[in-house]
C-alpha cells in the first residue's frame, strides 16, 4: 500500500507537529458561561505537584492534588493518555488500538469524533477518511470523492458526512502513516470504523471485567463546520454521555476540542470535565476566525487567557511546543511559564503528542534518519515530565508508562 498520509498531519522537517485545523462558533463574548465551581483536576494553586500523586476528579479544590483517598474517581500523575488508542502499534481509532492501549496499561484512551450523513458519531481523527480506510478500493463509492474546504483548508478525498453509517460499515480501517509504521499495515482491514456508542459500550464491558473504569478523552472535530451543515456534535455527544453515565463531574471521561466554543457548549449540556486544546502560538481557533475574535493561541496562554478558559473548562491540551519550544534546529530550549500559569489558574495540562519515531522527536533525541526508526523517547519523556505537566498524549503508551515509572521512582 502506498503512503496516504495527509501532509497536514505529517511532521515538519524539524520534527514539530503541524497546526491542527479547528472549528467552532462564536466570538469573544458569545455565550460566555458563568463561572462554575470546578472540581480541579491536576492543578495545585501554588504550583506543580510531585510525581506520582493522584488527581481526584469531583473533589473540592483543596483536595485537587493529594496522594490518594476520597472525593471522586482518581488518575495517577503524570497521566498516560493513549493518543487515538495505542496508535503506534495498531491502526488508529479502532477497537484494536483502544483495547491494546488498555492492555498495555494506559490510564486514558482518546477518541476523536465526526458524524455520518445520518447523524451517528464515529471515531476518526478527521472526517476525511481517505488515509484511514480502504474507501479508495471501493468502486461503488468512487463518485463520493470530492473537494471541500474544511476550516479554511481545501481537501480532496472521501468524507464521513457523505456516508450513512450502513455504508461506512462496509469499509475497513487502515494505517494512516505507513511510512512511519510499516508494521501496522499488517492490521489493515482487520477492524471497521467504530461508532462512539460502540466505544462507550466497549469501555463499560472492559471496565466491569477489570474492575476499574476505562477513562476516555473525547474530542469534537470541526464543530463549526458540522454545525453549519446541520450535524452539530455537542448535543449528540451529550446524549451519549448521559446514556452511558459519563455526564457527571466525577465521570471517568474528558471532553475536548480545539474550539473553545465547543467546550463551552458542552459545559452547558453536561458536567463532564472539559479540556481546551491549543495549537501553535500564532494560530487562531477556527471559531475565533468565524466569530471575528482576534485572539490567538498566544493570547489564550497568558494568565488572563487561562483565567478565561478556567471559567468553563478543567484543563488545557497544549501542543508540546507551548510547554518547551524548539529552536530552528528542532532542539528543545527552555520551558515556558505555561505549566505554572495554568496550575495557578486551576487548570490541568495534558499536552500532545509524543511519539517514538525519529521524525516526531526533538532533534537531540533522534537516533538516525529512518522514518520508522525509534529515537531516545525515554529521554524526551523525562524532559517533558520534569516541567510538571499532569499527563501526556502518546501513540506509544507502553514507552510512556516505562518512562513514567523511571520518573516517579527516580
Amino acid at each position: 500500500m502506498g503512503t496516504r498520509e495527509r501532509a497536514a498531519d505529517a511532521p515538519r522537517p524539524d520534527g514539530t507537529e503541524r497546526p491542527h485545523t479547528t472549528a467552532g462558533a462564536g466570538g469573544p463574548g458569545a455565550g460566555r458561561a458563568a463561572p462554575r465551581r470546578r472540581a480541579l483536576l491536576g492543578a495545585a494553586a501554588a504550583g506543580t505537584a510531585a510525581a506520582g500523586t493522584v488527581l481526584a476528579l469531583g473533589a473540592p479544590a483543596s483536595a485537587a492534588r493529594r496522594t490518594g483517598g476520597g472525593g471522586g474517581v482518581e488518575l495517577p500523575v503524570p497521566t498516560v493518555i493513549a493518543h487515538r488508542g495505542a496508535s503506534g502499534h495498531r491502526p488508529e481509532h479502532t477497537l484494536g488500538a483502544y483495547q491494546f492501549a488498555v492492555d498495555l496499561g494506559a490510564h486514558v484512551v482518546e477518541q476523536d469524533i465526526v458524524p455520518t450523513r445520518d447523524g451517528h458519531l464515529v471515531c476518526r481523527h478527521e472526517n476525511d477518511i481517505t488515509a484511514t480506510t480502504d474507501v479508495a478500493d471501493h468502486p461503488e463509492f468512487a463518485d463520493r470523492r470530492t473537494t471541500k474546504t474544511i476550516d479554511g483548508t481545501r481537501i480532496t478525498g472521501w468524507f464521513t458526512e457523505d456516508f450513512t453509517l450502513a455504508e461506512l460499515r462496509t469499509l475497513r480501517a487502515a494505517e494512516r502513516i505507513p511510512a512511519n509504521r510499516p508494521h501496522n499495515t499488517l492490521y489493515d482491514g482487520r477492524w471497521r470504523v467504530p461508532t462512539l456508542e460502540e466505544v462507550l459500550q466497549w469501555a463499560d464491558r472492559t471496565g466491569r471485567r477489570r474492575d476499574a473504569p476505562v477513562w476516555l478523552h473525547i474530542e469534537t472535530k470541526h464543530p463549526t463546520y458540522f454545525r453549519g451543515i446541520g450535524l452539530g456534535l455537542e448535543e449528540r455527544l451529550a446524549r451519549l454521555l448521559r446514556r452511558y453515565g459519563r455526564h457527571r463531574s466525577d465521570a471517568p471521561a474528558f471532553v475536548q476540542s480545539f474550539e473553545p466554543s465547543s467546550v463551552r457548549r458542552l459545559a452547558r449540556l453536561v458536567d463532564t470535565p472539559g479540556v481546551v486544546l491549543l495549537s501553535t502560538a500564532g494560530s487562531r481557533p477556527w471559531d475565533f476566525v468565524v466569530g471575528g475574535d482576534p485572539r490567538t493561541t498566544a493570547d489564550l496562554v497568558t494568565p488572563s487567557g487561562l483565567d478565561w478558559i478556567a471559567a468553563y473548562a478543567r484543563g488545557i491540551g497544549p501542543t508540546l511546543d507551548l510547554v518547551i519550544p524548539r529552536d530552528a534546529a528542532g532542539r528543545l530550549t527552555r520551558p515556558t511559564a505555561l505549566v505554572a500559569d495554568a496550575h495557578r489558574a486551576g487548570l490541568l495540562l495534558h499536552p500532545y503528542t509524543l511519539r517514538n519515531e525519529n521524525p516526531f522527536l526533538p532533534a537531540e533525541f533522534r537516533r538516525g534518519t529512518a522514518p520508522d526508526g525509534y529515537g531516545d523517547a525515554f529521554g524526551a519523556f523525562r524532559r517533558y515530565f520534569e516541567t510538571g505537566i499532569d499527563g501526556i498524549f502518546t501513540d506509544h503508551p507502553d514507552t510512556a508508562l516505562l518512562a513514567r515509572a523511571d520518573f516517579v521512582n527516580r
